[in-house]
């Protein structure tokens, strides 16, 4: 238990509080900016779709091939930021997205935007395991979902942020312009290299086991070993499902709001903001609950309430109840603030990056024929059966989930035996 204290008592990175809300600060910025490059191709797909004359299954195979990108970056950045650290691993990652997302702007045709747009997800992927586990590392146990929700509620910060650079720039410059603004994520770069520091954590941590076992690095072969397997498969699997539900729906929204629901771009992106504020206030609101209810059952119940309302959602004809049930929908998102918390806990410090990103980014990476297989069903069918055969994903990642340790309860009974022998003295 003497590892869990020190995490949980911010001994851990820079020298003290203040420091704690500085690397709460640089997560934060990171992961919006890491949003803002994912949702740009979402935002530009229907008018790339337009310039270079592609299908929806050949549009959404530029989307699968970052998310293949994202899959890989988990083994590659993970494993570097459990070897040389939490803070040149962020940097690097968001270097590469900033750099390739722009790269995209000048991209020539389809193969071009594919290769770019996977360089690019071999950065974009590696961001969340690690803020994650920067949060894990600096914040105590009590708070750590509220402190988890709170930065990775970036995202819907971040696609808003898209969504308004979407309605300055698309009109007078293209998507060309838009990818462009990708680079503004350079402004995170700077803050973390600058303001940022390291985990002290991942330095005990690292001094322990150059202490043990000399200069052997961290092996990805860890995060299966001494039982782990099972939770690391199943986490990995909740991670797949949920995400394949998640950019089913959300690569495909903004065609869908254009081509189905006849929303000028303008609007569309209104349609996408509000949506997102949903989605912000969810990570704020569930990160709470998960503190005093558990992650578990915080994730399980977003699962099911998104399981039963998207399907709903994609059916629905009148604009302004579409307008008003987006961010309804959005709220039980959240799932993803809760989801660093948990799955960074799986795995003791040595490996928390490697494991927790390894989880969720390949299961994204896993994900990433869904908007492949959804653009397929659309051309058959329409977006909105895609989007709502999305509500399946989510119903087998909480079938999954139930499966999976309560980690908050396991605490709580580790901590009363640990001052039992205390109270008995």
């Amino acid at each position: 238990m003497t590892t869990d204290r020190k995490e949980g008592d911010f001994h851990n990175g820079g020298s003290g509080r203040s420091a704690r809300w500085v690397t709460l600060a640089g997560c934060f910025l990171c992961y919006g900016f890491d949003a803002v490059d994912f949702m740009i191709l979402a935002l530009a797909l229907p008018a790339i779709v337009g310039d270079f004359g592609l299908g929806l299954g050949e549009a959404g195979l530029i989307g699968t091939a970052g998310m293949i990108g994202v899959g890989l970056s988990s083994l590659l950045l993970g494993w570097y930021a459990d070897n040389y650290g939490r803070r040149p691993a962020l940097i690097v990652s968001v270097l590469i997205f900033a750099l390739f997302t722009m790269a995209i702007a000048f991209a020539r045709g389809w193969w071009d935007m594919m290769v770019l747009r996977l360089l690019a997800g071999l950065g974009l992927g590696g961001v969340w395991g690690i803020v994650s586990a920067l949060v894990n590392e600096s914040w105590p146990r009590h708070l750590r979902g509220r402190a988890s929700a709170f930065v990775l509620s970036a995202w819907p910060v971040g696609f808003i942020l898209a969504a308004l650079l979407a309605h300055i720039l698309l009109p007078g410059h293209g998507w060309r312009g838009l990818f462009l603004s990708g680079g503004l994520a350079l402004v995170a770069v700077v803050f973390v290299a600058a303001a940022v520091p390291e985990s002290r954590v991942w330095q005990e941590e690292r001094t322990r086991r150059h202490i043990a076992v000399g200069n052997q690095a961290v092996s990805l072969s860890e995060i299966f070993s001494q039982g782990r397997w099972r939770r690391t498969l199943l986490a990995t699997s909740i991670a797949a499902c949920a995400l394949t539900g998640y950019w089913g729906t959300n690569t495909w929204l903004p065609t869908y709001l254009v081509r189905e629901r006849g929303l000028d771009p303008a609007a569309m992106t209104t349609f996408l903001i509000v949506m997102n504020i949903g989605m912000f206030v969810g990570y704020q609101f569930f990160g709470f609950v998960a503190d005093r209810m558990g992650a578990k059952k915080t994730i399980l119940f977003c699962f099911a309430a998104t399981a039963i309302l998207l399907p709903i959602y994609a059916q629905i004809r009148d604009l302004t109840l579409l307008l008003w049930f987006g961010p309804i929908v959005a709220l039980f998102f959240a799932y993803f603030g809760i989801f660093g918390t948990y799955f960074s806990a799986l795995f003791p410090a040595h490996i928390r990056s490697t494991g927790a990103g390894f989880c969720f980014n390949v299961g994204r990476g896993v994900s990433a024929f869904a908007p492949f297989v959804l653009g397929e069903i659309a051309t058959s069918f329409s977006l909105s059966t895609s989007i709502g055969l999305c509500g399946i994903f989510f119903l087998l990642a909480g079938l999954l989930m139930a499966l999976m340790p309560d980690l908050d309860m396991d605490a709580h009974e580790a901590a009363s035996q640990q001052h039992t022998p205390v109270l008995a003295e």
